[in-house]
C-alpha cells in the first residue's frame, strides 16, 4: 500500500498592534509592535457544521499524480481552497512534515500574505447526503477562513498540525 500524503500552504502575515482582523474583530497586542497571525480554513460539509476547536486545518490536499512535486500540490490546493494563487517564485519557510492521526503524511510550506476572508471561496465536493438517502449533494471543501493569533490558533487546529505553528514561530525568530 502507498503511503497517503498531502501538501499544504500556511499563510502568515505580520499585523500591526490594535488591528483586527481575528475571528470577530479581535485584537492582539504583540511587544515588537507587529502580531503574526495564520490563516486556517474550516471544512465544509455537513460533518463539520457543529465542529469547531480542534478541526480547522492548513489549506492542503493530495497529489493529482504521483510525481506531482509537493511543493506544486501545495500551492494548486490552497488556489482551489481559498480562491487565491501562491505565486510559485513566492519565498516558501519549508515546515516539514507531521503524520495525522489516520497516517497520512503532511507537507506544509509557510508564505507571507494576506487574504481578506470575506472574499476567500473554495471548490465543491459531492457526497451521498443524507446518507443512505440515495440523494447527492454540493458542499464546500472549506466553508470559510480566519485569521488567528498563534496561541489562538493551536486551539482551533488539528492537534498532529500545531507543529507546524511552532515551526513557523521559531523560523521566524
Amino acid at each position: 500500500m502507498s503511503e497517503r500524503t498531502s501538501a499544504g500552504i500556511l499563510l502568515y502575515r505580520r499585523a500591526g498592534v490594535g488591528g483586527s482582523g481575528g475571528p470577530a474583530g479581535e485584537e492582539y497586542p504583540a511587544s515588537d509592535g507587529a502580531r503574526l497571525e495564520v490563516l486556517l480554513a474550516h471544512p465544509g460539509g455537513p460533518h463539520f457544521v457543529n465542529r469547531d476547536d480542534g478541526d480547522w486545518t492548513i489549506p492542503k490536499g493530495e497529489p493529482d499524480d504521483p510525481d506531482e512535486p509537493m511543493r506544486a500540490v501545495a500551492r494548486r490546493e490552497f488556489a482551489e481552497e481559498t480562491g487565491r494563487t501562491i505565486d510559485a517564485a513566492a519565498p516558501a519557510i519549508d515546515l516539514g512534515t507531521i503524520v495525522q492521526k489516520g497516517g497520512k503524511v503532511v507537507y506544509a510550506w509557510a508564505v507571507e500574505g494576506d487574504l481578506e476572508p470575506a472574499e476567500a471561496h473554495s471548490n465543491l465536493f459531492e457526497m451521498e447526503w443524507p446518507p443512505k438517502s440515495g440523494r447527492r449533494e454540493l458542499f464546500e471543501e472549506i466553508d470559510r477562513v480566519a485569521w488567528f493569533a498563534p496561541e489562538d490558533a493551536r486551539r482551533k487546529i488539528k492537534p498532529t498540525q500545531a507543529p507546524f505553528i511552532d515551526r513557523l514561530e521559531e523560523a521566524l525568530l
